[in-house]
């Protein structure tokens, strides 16, 4: 009993330590993407005109989406600290190479470090997995959702660095635009060297050495959802499909919103408050996601998530032409995103064998990635078409798609028998 009981206070202690550990990870890798980023489609625009600027952003998702399996992998045979700590070491690469792009004005080398910046997404996107690996089944999501949040400090930050990275730039004697990238480089190292030396022990290999996710002799598990999903390939893939739609439709609407903004009169600052609320509504609230998804259930929250979604398209369907339900719409698609995407990993954790879960997690973060470069690559065509409210309307598809999975999903949970594998 004394030695179960210092187990217990020694993990409690080792969750509390990782997660502060992943938050400040998450902190400097969301200084340096935000700051790099908010600058990459001007770089390209200067370099080789405007209509490559979205390239930058494409760039980035594509580079995320094809570094999140390797990354995966990695983890699996190395543990967390060494996979989070070579994704900043990447980033940090990529941003170098954007500055190598800005001093040569070649644009291809700024595309390819814009790629290798992305690893610093997908480093995002597993240490919210990391998060969980020590995580109590009970508190998975809730663990899950504030590295979430902890997103939120960089992502706000780190736009607002750009002047002062042209003052840096300046005294440096780089080229207009670059010095933002050397604040980016700086974080980015910071991070790899918060992982590679704090981040022990590795809470992936604990997790692993001691069988946290492992059904104990008795047949029974620590959660009873957990009974219930634990091993159904058929919840993993709802709960991929449930990220990148999601993903897919909140990209789409909110990469055209600045876009419809301005070609109806809107201020740059209407378009910025329009944005940030937007992204408040991403990772404001996700700890709250985090706990509904561990009280009410994932696939209840998913739902509510999409029930969110739907509202936002809806209402920025018909207020295209109001400021005001334009904002509306967009808090309300970053709340829906919230609650969908935190539900869905944390489903996707609880659902995946033992054996396959960090490789599960790694396509599920290639999935979301490459649903994002299509909705943004797809939403351009469609505003041209149809309009934004046309494009708003057409976003009830995919939402439509993930409620039917998940009405679905709760049937199949509801008459399946406990699984222990």
């Amino acid at each position: 009993m004394a030695t179960s009981t210092a187990t217990e206070v020694d993990l409690d202690h080792l969750r509390r330590r990782t997660l502060g550990l992943l938050a400040i990870g998450q902190i400097l890798g969301g200084l340096g993407t935000g700051a790099a980023l908010s600058i990459g489609a001007l770089a390209a625009n200067q370099l080789a005109g405007e209509s490559w600027s979205g390239m930058a952003a494409t760039m980035s998702t594509l580079g995320a989406a094809l570094l999140a399996v390797p990354l995966a992998r990695l983890a699996d045979r190395r543990g967390r600290r060494i996979s989070l700590s070579m994704a900043a070491l990447i980033a940090a690469a990529g941003v170098a190479l954007c500055v190598l792009g800005m001093v040569l004005s070649a644009v291809v080398v700024l595309f390819v470090g814009l790629a290798g910046a992305g690893a610093a997404t997908a480093a995002a996107l597993q240490s919210r997995f990391a998060a969980t690996d020590l995580a109590r089944p009970a508190t998975r999501g809730r663990d899950l959702s504030l590295v979430v949040w902890s997103t939120t400090i960089g992502a706000v930050i780190g736009p607002n660095l750009a002047e002062p990275g042209e003052v840096v730039g300046q005294a440096i004697g780089l080229p207009p635009l670059s010095g933002v990238f050397v604040f980016a480089v700086f974080a980015q190292l910071l991070a790899a060297g918060a992982y590679a030396l704090f981040l022990r022990p590795d809470p992936l290999s604990v997790s692993k050495q001691l069988g946290l996710d492992v059904p104990s002799a008795t047949g029974t598990v620590a959660h009873p959802a957990e009974r219930r999903v634990r091993g159904n390939l058929a919840m993993v893939r709802l709960a991929i499909l449930a990220v990148a739609l999601s993903h897919a439709t909140m990209v789409a609407l909110m990469a055209m919103t600045p876009v419809h903004l301005v070609h109806n009169g809107a201020t740059l600052s209407i378009v910025g408050l329009t944005i940030s609320l937007h992204i408040a509504g991403m990772f404001g609230l996700s700890p709250v996601f985090g706990i509904l998804s561990d009280r009410l259930g994932r696939i209840p929250t998913i739902l509510l998530g999409q029930t969110m979604l739907v509202v936002a398209a809806l209402v920025t369907a018909f207020g295209a032409q109001t400021y005001g339900l334009v904002i509306t719409g967009l808090i309300l698609l970053g709340l829906g995103w919230s609650a969908s995407t935190v539900a869905g990993a944390a489903l996707l954790n609880d659902a995946a064998p033992v054996a396959k879960r960090v490789r599960l997690q790694g396509r599920s973060d290639m999935a979301m990635n490459f649903a994002g470069a299509l909705g943004g690559a797809v939403s351009g065509p469609v505003l041209a078409f149809v309009g934004y409210q046309g494009l708003a309307w057409g976003l009830l598809l995919p939402i439509a798609v993930v409620v039917i999975a998940s009405v679905w999903g709760i049937r199949r949970t509801l008459n399946a028998p406990a699984r222990l594998t």
